[in-house]
């Protein structure tokens, strides 16, 4: 997959909230993570259920706020959400 470049600088910027220690120090290594663990870009909160669904994850009762704050999902300021697997 191909991350624009607002979905890299997020994970990079805020890869804090899914993992305790850095996994990537720059652009080109966070862009290489981000498909090493084949991270995934949905259009909107609907996507992020139906994908941690279909992943096996627990998400019946989540509301769309709950999930939005799940560690492995990162909202991108084109409104679209990153959902990297930790």
């Amino acid at each position: 997959m191909i991350y624009s470049r607002e979905c890299v600088e997020t994970f990079l910027a805020r890869q804090g909230q899914l993992f305790d220690e850095p996994v990537a120090d720059t652009y080109e290594e966070a862009e290489a993570f981000l498909d090493d663990c084949m991270a995934v870009v949905v259009d909107n909160m609907k996507d992020v259920r139906r994908y941690l669904d279909e992943m096996g994850a627990d998400v019946k009762g989540m509301s769309a706020e709950e999930l939005a704050e799940a560690a492995e999902v990162f909202a991108l300021p084109d409104g679209k959400y990153l959902i990297v697997e930790g």
